[in-house]
């Protein structure tokens, strides 16, 4: 434990935070699996290993980290997980990109094989940055999803679904990306909104309106209103399709809106989701016209091998030479995108794997989960009951876990893969067995890859040791951190696929955070040039500042803008409070040997049922993840109750010999104590030096603060000697006089309230200071007359000074009912309202005072005791 004097003057975060990441080691930090002390355990968020921390990291692992501190503070055994969700798009398109090929233009492995070497390397960046901020996570318990102990879980999942009938196979229109060409779930289409043409033309007769004409040969029915008595009699009747000439049956149907376009509505296989409905409901034909590249099929005649935008030009093209394109007027419209490149969805009927949606186990389980903030909660209710279609979990992509399944070359059968022989990959490996069915020994592999979402979805079984078939010991976690962008995927798949596999919830508690804008209000974006990284803020002022801004820029929940006068204000409260912690450890260290801690004063009593109070409104505050208000607790005691007022109070007894010296001592070792272990979660490596230098040792070995001061009467009266204090202060200020100069007798007067502050005041004002119960005995003494010159000048003119005299002699009493007029040289002159003021000043017991009012306390100066 180094002396105060080694203190810097002012605090290097730098220096700091590179000689407590030297202290902490990784083993600190690990769960212990045979401890018998409460777990607690974080279902933390696997990033994608893009090799660089964005700002939204930093916000959730701040908050996660937060918690982990805490908890084990608070005497619980943790794991703080870290994972990494490495599949998917992203990585293949990098590895195109780097290597300047195709996915098809090198062998399956070998391009898989690109991708999880790009994912080491990039995993290896992040981990460094992660550790470099200093998180307190448990790399005991890291997991990579692309290793084969995890995908091999994944694959182990899918095989327990399948078996107990969660997953199938079926053809089915899904959601489909012709840039990324693969399918993709409801959870993965982004919305953007953008203006459209709505189309008029001729259908054999009856005028049709549409915004997609590149879907005409597509078309399989004509359906209008069964109300709609513009077409009564056309049900069951057949209509020709314009330019590709075949018929389509007329049906009604109740969800036609008349009111749109013409009231009348093309079918086609798929336009949107409601043709797919009208197509099952009426059990209409499948016309594929867009294939899985987004290209034109045979089916659309002379406009095979167009892209669809380019098939829609050419149609509006010949619709109007031919004349049936009547007119176009502009739409509004909502579009479909893929989440990963933006590019229009389709929707295609293919075969392809689904996991189904029991929306009365998700919401059970969902409701059995403590929500914060509670509202959230909501939004995955409405997510759940809009669900239409199962979840397709089948991509044609290859970066991803293999579909364990293999179908025999001669009869089809399904082929399964033990427990015992996972992982594997069908594209390679082979069934160890011949076909149950026909006894073949020539297989087929699934080609297919599973949605990365299976993989992140069992992360709370993984981390608790899921061996693929037995629910864990110390299953479910006790908590799940993460953005509200993702409730509608990670947190509806995991609730689906906790439940179908352990028939309980994931978690008893999920903390859901907002997301970070830039400082103009938007989302961060290179576009718009206000993106904010990491790096930047933790260089110009730490990772402390960066954690501040983090816990204090928002309630849980709420999205969170950036600014930069947060962070500097997070650094100027770690200035402010290392001045603190330099002027304390100077008095404490001075003569401790003499130490009387029995000897506490009013401030002292003040000070520490103030810092009770904080204690239990932190502690509050962190049990329900509001980590704004818990560190705003703690910055207005230390700013406030601490610098500004306590260590003002009792300057002059820590200067001073007196006996009552130990008690300011003891409490501001106890305040100081209490504060670094408060910030030890939300300021570590402050928090880590400050108590060093106090105490010796590391806050990450000391337990959470107990404090029980609590007195009401100390907080009362407590928080009348500092008002009282402060409005002397301000009496000698307004007076010109210097703080430290004499101020004289000041008698303060609390009737009914006896109170003792120890001399803190009087030292502190530098006046001699008397606290009496008693009620004062004043004396009220007309001391001068104030006239008012903007009337007297103007009305009196010449005896304007006769009138004033005259005024001046009158009896204190009668100046104070009012004068009416007065006789100046035998005549009665008549007095304006508001001509003169009577000025009264107080005495007691004769001698003349300045009063000042506190509340209920009446305060008398006497400046020449």
């Amino acid at each position: 434990m180094s002396s105060p004097e080694d203190l810097s003057k002012t605090y290097d975060y730098a220096g700091v935070e590179r000689r407590w990441l030297d202290q902490w080691r990784d083993e600190d930090f690990y769960f212990d699996w045979s401890s018998s002390k409460p777990r607690y355990i974080i279902d933390t968020p696997p990033p994608y290993p893009t090799g660089r921390l964005h700002i939204g990291h930093a916000l959730n692992w701040v908050y996660m980290d937060i918690v982990a501190r805490y908890k084990r503070m608070r005497g619980y055994n943790v794991m703080f997980p870290q994972g990494w969700d490495c599949h998917g798009l992203p990585t293949e398109v990098k590895v195109e990109e780097i290597h300047g090929i195709t996915k098809n233009d090198v062998p399956r492995e070998e391009f898989r094989q690109m991708c999880r070497d790009l994912t080491r390397e990039n995993i290896g960046m992040m981990r460094h940055s992660l550790r470099l901020m200093g998180f307190s996570v448990d790399w005991s318990n890291e997991y990579i999803t692309m290793e084969e102990s995890y995908f091999g879980l994944t694959q182990a999942s899918f095989l327990r679904m399948l078996k107990d009938g969660y997953i199938y196979q079926s053809e089915h229109p899904v959601n489909y990306c012709t840039r990324c060409e693969t399918a993709i779930a409801f959870a993965e289409v982004a919305y953007t909104e953008n203006t459209t043409l709505l189309n008029y033309f001729d259908f054999d007769g009856v005028e049709i309106a549409t915004t997609r004409p590149e879907l005409l040969a597509a078309c399989v029915a004509v359906a209008v209103h069964p109300e709609d008595s513009r077409y009564d009699g056309l049900k069951g009747k057949t209509l020709t399709v314009p330019i590709f000439s075949y018929p389509v049956p007329v049906i009604e149907d109740e969800a036609v809106d008349p009111a749109f376009g013409s009231g009348a509505v093309m079918i086609c296989t798929f336009g949107d989701k409601q043709d797919v409905v009208w197509w099952k409901s009426h059990n209409l034909d499948l016309r594929s016209a867009i294939d899985q590249k987004g290209v034109m099929t045979a089916l659309c005649g002379q406009y095979a091998g167009m892209k669809a935008k380019e098939c829609r030009e050419a149609i509006l093209s010949d619709m109007k030479e031919s004349g049936i394109l009547k007119r176009q007027e502009e739409l509004p419209q909502r579009v479909g995108t893929c989440w990963r490149c933006q590019t229009p969805i389709e929707i295609l009927s293919a075969r392809q794997w689904f996991v189904k949606v029991k929306p009365e186990e998700i919401i059970s389980s969902a409701k059995a989960i403590t929500w914060y903030p509670e509202h959230m909660l909501i939004r995955l209710l409405n997510w759940t009951h809009q669900m239409e279609w199962d979840w397709c979990i089948s991509r044609q992509r290859l970066f991803a876990t293999p579909i364990p399944v293999w179908f025999c070359a001669e009869c089809n059968e399904m082929i399964l893969p033990g427990p015992e022989d996972l992982p594997i990959d069908p594209t390679i490996d082979s069934p160890k067995h011949p076909c149950p069915a026909c006894g073949s020994t020539s297989f087929t592999g699934e080609t297919d890859v599973l949605d990365t979402w299976m993989d992140s979805s069992i992360s709370p079984l993984v981390i608790t040791k899921w061996d693929g078939k037995t629910t864990p010991a110390v299953y479910p976690t006790q908590l799940r951190p993460q953005g509200h962008d993702i409730i509608r995927t990670w947190a509806f798949y995991t609730i689906l696929r906790s439940v179908a596999l352990t028939g309980e919830k994931p978690w008893e508690a999920i903390m859901v955070n907002g997301m970070v804008l830039g400082e103009d209000g938007f989302k961060m974006s290179k576009s718009r040039n206000n993106v904010i990284t990491p790096d930047e803020l933790i260089d110009r002022y730490g990772v402390d500042a960066l954690r501040q801004w983090a816990a204090v820029g928002a309630a849980t929940g709420s999205d969170i803008t950036f600014s930069w006068n947060d962070v500097v204000a997070a650094s100027r409260f770690q200035t402010k409070m290392w001045n603190i912690v330099r002027f304390s450890l100077l008095q404490i260290r001075k003569d401790a040997s003499n130490s009387d801690e029995s000897r506490m004063e009013l401030a002292d009593r003040w000070l520490l049922s103030k810092l009770s109070g904080v204690v239990a409104e932190v502690t509050d505050a962190l049990d329900a993840y509001q980590y704004d208000r818990g560190l705003k607790a703690i910055r207005d005691f230390a700013w406030s109750s601490l610098a500004d007022n306590y260590l003002e109070l009792v300057k002059g007894r820590l200067y001073s010999d007196l006996p009552s010296r130990a008690g300011a001592v003891s409490t501001l070792t106890t305040a100081l104590d209490t504060l670094c272990r408060l910030l030890a979660p939300y300021t570590p490596f402050f928090a880590s030096e400050c108590y060093y230098h106090l105490a010796g040792g590391r806050i990450i070995d000391q337990e959470w603060p107990r404090l029980d001061y609590t007195d009401a009467g100390a907080e009362e009266n407590g928080d009348l000697l500092v008002s009282v204090v402060a409005s002397l202060r301000k009496y000698k200020h307004e007076a010109g006089l210097a703080l430290n100069a004499p101020l004289g007798h000041v008698t303060i007067y609390t009737p009914g309230i006896e109170i003792d502050d120890g001399g803190d005041a009087g030292r502190t004002t530098n006046a001699e200071i008397e606290w009496r119960s008693d009620e004062p005995r004043l004396d009220r003494v007309l001391s001068d007359i104030t006239f008012t010159m903007g009337i007297i000048g103007p009305t009196f003119r010449k005896e304007a000074n006769a009138v004033m005299q005259a005024i001046r002699a009158l009896p204190p009493e009668a100046l104070e009912a009012g004068v009416d007029s007065v006789m100046v040289n035998g005549s009665a002159i008549k007095i304006p309202e508001g001509a003169y003021a009577p000025v009264f000043s107080y005495a007691i017991e004769g001698e003349e005072v300045v009063l000042l009012t506190v509340g209920d306390a009446l305060l008398a100066i006497r400046t020449h005791a």
